[in-house]
């Protein structure tokens, strides 16, 4: 039913308003200082400390700077915990730029593959429109990083350093994804008229454009290099002429088919895995899947993991509840229903349903306050730099883990057989505008 506002309306609204003084305090309090500001709750603030009764001894932070690959450090976060726990050098760091480069040239390739997929259905099909929207983005997920690593292998940052572009990806992001569209163009011009033949050359020559500007903006990967390094003893280590693929092979156990990611999404039917096929970014590489199940499985899982001295990747809504120059993250940490004198009761299956929230940030868990055998407050590793937070260390409330962070990435040994045999089964897939995404 429509319905026409009315200057009558109008006029009752602001009468409503003015009859109650607190109204205007609350104005007073946001139009000076912001809403976030007059609505920061410090009791929910005090209730956050930084010591916890699980932490994993970690050092500096990385910083993605202005770019999406969080998934991408938080990645190499876990992996470089592994390695400075067997080769004790705690501040060794992966390049996350040449990992970066492959992304790029692996997801165009996809993309093409996609287009053609898709090549009967018009440009306004769902499915089509979500591909032309965003070609090539800087977002990811676990498996994502799984896939390059296995393929390309990994190098020290001193190897292949962090480029301008690497940091600052908006322009690049721009020029590349125009590029794209207009390749798709043809492509699929190419199937629908019948000429098949001619659709691998198009393809080779697009590749190897999309190669050239993302070499001119990265630099070109690195194939060999040194592995010099001193370890937290001032041990000097070196191992020379190593590629990628060798340095990854030699100096790491090839475990990652044992991490599960365990996903909360009250939407969605619990005990069940998922798969992701337009999120896959390298062809025939490790797929997209998630493990839905109720959070109290991913707390426990977490908590093994980091009893035993390991780190893992997890997903969140960063941007809800949450202070970035302190470094908070508390369910209530803005009382801004108080502030306005309304009330706003979403629960997490609801937010995930209309939209309202999702996972949009990957960081590193590095610790866990337990207290009567139950979490308190969570430690994360950022990779925002060591200017925000606590050197880059940020707090999590246990009732924000509940609300706002939706998966967790954990080995197999830590999850009940239930679970296990779970992971192990055949996923049913989800189309690309699903909550999952």
């Amino acid at each position: 039913m429509s319905h026409e506002l009315t200057f009558d309306e109008i006029a009752g609204f602001q009468k409503d308003y003015r009859q109650h003084k607190q109204n205007k305090v609350a104005e007073l309090a946001v139009v000076n200082n912001g809403l976030q500001k007059a609505s920061f709750n410090e009791e929910a603030a005090r209730e956050l400390n930084r010591t916890f009764s699980i932490e994993i001894p970690t050092d500096n932070v990385t910083d993605q700077k202005q770019s999406g690959r969080c998934w991408l450090f938080a990645a190499l976060n876990v992996l470089r915990h592994e390695f400075a726990k067997k080769y004790k050098a705690k501040n060794f760091i992966f390049s996350q730029s040449y990992l970066f480069f492959w992304d790029r040239i692996e997801r165009a390739n996809i993309f093409f593959n996609h287009i053609l997929e898709t090549a009967a259905k018009p440009l306004d099909d769902r499915t089509v429109h979500y591909y032309m929207q965003a070609p090539d983005t800087d977002g990811g997920q676990w498996h994502m990083a799984v896939s390059l690593i296995r393929k390309y292998g990994l190098v020290p940052a001193y190897a292949q350093a962090e480029s301008f572009t690497a940091n600052n990806t908006a322009a690049f992001n721009q020029a590349l994804n125009m590029k794209l569209r207009e390749d798709a163009i043809v492509l699929r011009k190419l199937v629908q008229d019948g000429h098949d033949g001619e659709v691998e050359v198009k393809r080779q020559e697009f590749l190897s454009e999309v190669y050239r500007m993302a070499t001119i903006a990265f630099g070109e990967p690195v194939h060999k290099f040194d592995l010099e390094f001193k370890d937290d003893e001032g041990k000097y280590h070196i191992d020379q002429d190593l590629t990628p693929q060798t340095f990854f092979k030699e100096y790491f156990t090839d475990d990652l088919d044992d991490y599960v990611v365990l996903f909360n999404a009250p939407d969605h039917e619990y005990d069940k895995l998922y798969s992701l096929p337009f999120e896959d970014n390298v062809e025939n590489g490790t797929p997209v899947e998630f493990l839905n199940t109720k959070i109290e499985n991913l707390k426990e899982a977490a908590i093994k993991q980091l009893k035993a001295g390991e780190t893992f990747w997890f997903g969140c809504d960063v941007g809800k509840q949450s202070d970035r120059q302190k470094g908070l993250l508390a369910a209530d940490l803005y009382a801004t229903d108080t502030v306005f004198d309304i009330e706003t009761k979403l629960s997490k299956k609801e937010r995930l349903e209309t939209g309202a929230s999702g996972s949009t940030h990957a960081m590193t868990m590095v610790g866990v306050d337990v207290v009567a055998g139950k979490p308190r407050q969570w430690k994360i590793e950022n990779s925002w730099g060591s200017k925000v937070g606590e050197k880059g260390y940020f707090v999590m409330d246990d009732k924000w883990f509940d609300e706002y962070l939706f998966k967790v990435v954990v080995k197999k040994k830590y999850l009940p057989k239930k679970l296990v045999e779970i992971a192990e089964s055949k996923a049913t897939p989800v189309p690309c505008w699903d909550s999952m995404g």
